[in-house]
Parts: structure tokens; sequence; C-alpha cells
């Protein structure tokens, strides 16, 4: 059975969850949220090479710095008690625009290997997992990302990285080509599978009191 909560109750568990990671203030861009902000920026350094075209390895290369500095931004905000509510909405936001928009960038040029389905697909599933996560989070509820989440990150930059690098005329072969499609829909595959399992598990969360 399913309860319905007064909404003073909602609002006092959503202002204990931004009074657990700090205000939106000034103080908020400590260093691992200036991480996250250079990684927007790499995005958008990112965007400007494919469309110009012909730096396909040096675009490879900077999507990949972009890729690890979400790594490095999450272990200093959880090693060293940095986490803030600026940062957790920050550091999804910035990672659905540079995998989201790479997939867009890419998805006219013919030899990238992306086509309409896989573009839908990721961002389907990144919108759809967006507005779960801000219902439950002004209901106070936690949302983060989990491990199966953080592996669907992870195929989904090895496959943008594959793209890239495919439409290099250094690596314009027939087993390249092979190994960027086997990549990409590896990376369809766990977007569609994490999808579900977060799916499952709001649907559990929105069942508790």
């Amino acid at each position: 059975m399913s309860v319905i909560k007064n909404p003073t109750t909602v609002e006092n568990e959503a202002t204990a969850s931004s009074a657990r990671y700090g205000p939106l203030d000034a103080n908020a861009l400590n260093l691992p949220n200036c991480i996250t902000v250079s990684r927007l920026v790499l995005a958008f350094v990112l965007f400007g090479m494919i469309s110009y075209g012909g730096l396909w390895i040096a675009s490879a290369i900077v999507f990949a710095v972009a890729a690890a500095t979400d790594a490095v931004d999450g272990y200093l905000a959880r090693r060293y008690g940095m986490v803030t509510t600026l940062g957790r909405i920050l550091d999804p936001f910035v990672d659905k625009i540079i995998v989201c928009g790479a997939f867009i960038f890419l998805l006219p040029l013919k030899d990238s290997g992306i086509g309409p389905w896989m573009t839908l697909i990721i961002i389907g599933r990144e919108m759809f997992i967006t507005g779960l996560r801000s219902i439950l989070e002004q209901q106070g509820k936690d949302f983060s990302a989990s491990m199966s989440g953080k592996i669907k990150m992870v195929t989904q930059c090895f496959a943008v990285a594959a793209s890239l690098l495919s439409m290099s005329p250094a690596l314009n072969v027939a087993w390249f080509a092979i190994l960027r499609d086997v990549l990409l829909w590896i990376a369809v595959g766990f977007t569609l599978g994490s999808g579900v399992l977060y799916i499952r598990r709001a649907a559990r969360l929105l069942r508790t009191a």
C-alpha cells in the first residue's frame, strides 16, 4: 500500500538532504567541482573539434582526459569530505552533456558507426533516469549513482573513444570498425540494463514511507 507524505515532511527531508551536503553558494565551488566544470569546458572543446573534423585522434585524447576527470573529482570529493549539493547536481549533468553530446555530434558522420537508435536509447535513458532522480531527491531519498550506472558510463566512454578513433585514416581498417561496433552495442546494452535496474530501485524507494 502506498503512503502519501505530508508536504511539510517532504520539504523537511529535502532540507535535511541539502544541509548534509551544504548550500548552493560560492563556497560550494571547491576543487572537485572546479574539476567538474573543467570537464564541461572540455566537452565543448570536443564538440568544436568534431564539428571541425579531421582531428580524430586529438578529439579522442580530449575525450579521454575529460572522462578521466570524472573519476578524479568523485574520488577527491569522497576522500576529503567535499561532497556538495552543487557537485551532486553538476557531476551527473556534465556526464550527460559530454556523452549525449558526443553521440549527437557523431551521429551525422557516416563513418562514426553511431546510428539514430543508439543515440535515442542513450539520450532517452539519461533523460528518464534524471527525471526519476529529481523526484526522489526532492523527497529526500538517496538516488545517487550505483555500480551499474558507473559501468554504463565506462562502456559509453570506450564506445565514444572508439568511434572517434575509427574515423582517423590511421585506424581506418576493418578490424577496428568491428571493434568499434561491438563497443557501441555493448554500451547500448549496458545503458538499457542499468536503466532497468535504476527503475526497479526507484520503484522500491517510491513505495517506502
